[in-house]
């Protein structure tokens, strides 16, 4: 082989799966570009097994009881034969966009422990992305075992320290089922902080999934407990804990902890525009308009989406130019009103709500305008 040719390199793509016969076509068209393809089924009563062999697939069935998605991951990964280079691992609903093996085998080196690329994780009704961050489970072969009975982690066992690439244009989007049953998430969460008492990351999501529940007191105990300085130390992850304490606080009538929670957000994490929509909102609905207009534009004044997972659609979608339209109205700014008004809608441009917020706010500005 020449200087400066691209390795070939032995590639598995694998996942576990529980009736997801809908997904299967649409997931093995796109995951066909490696050398294999291995599948846990951990109890599916549809034909998801049926259809996943017809296409090729490897189908093993694992059931366990109680269920943990670490275990199912970890017996999939097993059956992976020891030949293979690099791993793969993908949800059934999730698409790998096409073309993804050459960009990741140009990225690959030999002693390349991981790759990491994007990941969009929710989409906007227009089908831009909302929520998307830089994913990490495609993988050596060997030294990766999974842990955490859900939101599980892909854990590095080897020698010294990783050697990760991030592969350019190597692209997950994810579509899931609405309709599929998410009430494990809960249980296993509290058992994963029960086996890491003092685990960061377990408890992040387990406060933010009792507010996902609405039991605002076990939110607020739990992520007080996580914002513990000798526990946790990312300060996006902070700053979202923060955040989701003051929407605890909001739901319990405490606007004055709910606000107090949401500053405390911006300063551990003053980059995120998060904490400030969450103020303009609320100032919205408490009709200070000076308040809702200030938040809002320092929330624009943040350019960069930092690609983490924490990041969310609202502060980057149309809302922060909606928020500063409504002001300007109120306030009667009347030309920032208009150019906040055509920015929102150029980011959301069949929205009926926004097209009259333009019509009326240009209106206004009209009528100001004195006649010469």
């Amino acid at each position: 082989m020449e200087e400066g040719d691209e390795l070939s390199y032995k590639i598995c793509a694998y996942a576990i799966c529980k009736n997801e016969e809908k997904f299967v076509d649409r997931w093995m068209d796109h995951v066909s570009e490696a050398d294999s393809v291995i599948v846990v089924d951990t109890g599916s009563t549809d034909h998801t097994i049926e259809k996943l062999r017809q296409r090729g697939a490897t189908v093993y069935s694992y059931e366990i009881d109680p269920f943990r998605f670490d275990y199912s991951r970890n017996y999939c990964l097993e059956l992976i034969p020891d030949d293979v280079d690099i791993c793969v691992s993908s949800d059934l609903d999730d698409v790998i966009e096409l073309g993804w093996r050459k960009k990741l085998e140009s990225a690959w080196q030999k002693d390349t422990t991981r790759g990491l690329y994007l990941y969009n994780w929710s989409f906007n009704a227009d089908g831009t992305p909302a929520v998307q961050y830089t994913h990490q489970r495609i993988h050596a072969r060997h030294n990766f075992h999974w842990i955490y009975p859900t939101h599980e982690v892909l854990e590095y066992t080897g020698p010294g320290k990783e050697k990760q690439v991030f592969v350019e244009g190597l692209v997950y989007n994810h579509f899931p089922d609405a309709t599929k049953d998410r009430s494990l998430n809960l249980p296993l969460l509290e058992l994963a902080v029960k086996e890491n008492p003092n685990d960061s990351r377990n408890l992040h999501y387990l406060g933010r999934e009792y507010m996902f529940h609405q039991d605002w007191e076990k939110c607020i105990e739990t992520l007080t407990k996580y914002l513990d300085p000798n526990i946790s130390s990312w300060d996006e992850e902070r700053s979202a804990s923060m955040r989701f304490i003051a929407r605890a606080y909001g739901a319990l009538g405490n606007s004055y902890e709910q606000k107090r929670w949401l500053h405390k957000a911006i300063a551990e994490a003053p980059f995120l525009r998060e904490p400030y929509i969450e103020l303009a909102q609320i100032a919205y609905h408490e009709k200070d308009w000076l308040a809702e207009y200030f938040y809002a534009e320092e929330a624009l004044k943040i350019k960069n989406k930092t690609l983490k997972y924490l990041n969310e659609a609202f502060a980057w979608d149309y809302t922060p130019d909606d928020l500063c339209t409504i002001a300007c109205y109120w306030l009667g700014l009347y030309e920032q009103g208009v150019a906040h008004a055509k920015a929102a809608l150029a980011l959301n441009p069949t929205d009926e709500r926004l097209i009259r917020n333009l019509k009326v706010t240009q209106e206004k500005l009209d009528i100001s305008i004195p006649v010469e």
